[in-house]
């Protein structure tokens, strides 16, 4: 699979590519956290109203790090919380989109991070903050049941290779 592919979000096509373990440099533009999140080998997904099944995530609120988001959006969409690793990021790139808008929402080119998360607490479940329910799957399942482009699964790879145990990162 390559690391790089199209997507079509509501009639905006975009390039994604997986830069996994990527340092970000001050100027590059966050737009969203997100994280695989693993409980006994199995990971959550959560129904987000109107966009299907996903692992958690969302956009920075301000004076917000990335771990703090990914630590709010886990506990607001999925009701769990645990330790967290970063993995790498998307590259969101608008250059051939004929319908971007300068100076629009979204940047010319931005980055989607993403995190392993190893759950240490798993909440009851809410329906709150636009979700509608939790689900956990197999990582082998995800394809099947995820509602996401291609690269959703390199970045799931990269999670599942960045297992940690007793403190210490295990690569499978």
């Amino acid at each position: 699979m390559e690391n790089q592919a199209y997507a079509n979000w509501g009639g905006h096509v975009v390039s994604l590519t997986w830069l996994p373990q990527k340092m970000l440099e001050q100027s590059d533009i966050v737009t969203s956290v997100h994280g695989y999140c693993f409980l006994e080998d199995k990971i959550v997904l959560v129904h987000v109203d109107g966009r299907g099944f996903h692992v958690p995530g969302g956009h920075m609120e301000a004076h917000e790090t990335p771990e703090e988001t990914l630590h709010r959006e886990a506990y607001e969409e999925a009701c769990v919380t645990g330790d967290i690793k970063y993995i790498g990021a998307i590259q969101v790139d608008h250059t051939e989109n004929e319908k971007f808008v300068e100076n629009g929402k979204y940047p010319r080119i931005g980055y989607q991070l993403f995190y392993r998360m190893d759950i240490t607490e798993c909440l009851p479940f809410r329906r709150e903050h636009e979700t509608l329910s939790r689900i956990w799957v197999e990582p082998e399942e995800a394809p099947y049941v995820m509602e996401d482009h291609e690269i959703a699964l390199l970045v799931l790879k990269e999670a599942l290779n960045n297992k940690e145990e007793n403190g210490v990162t295990l690569k499978t």
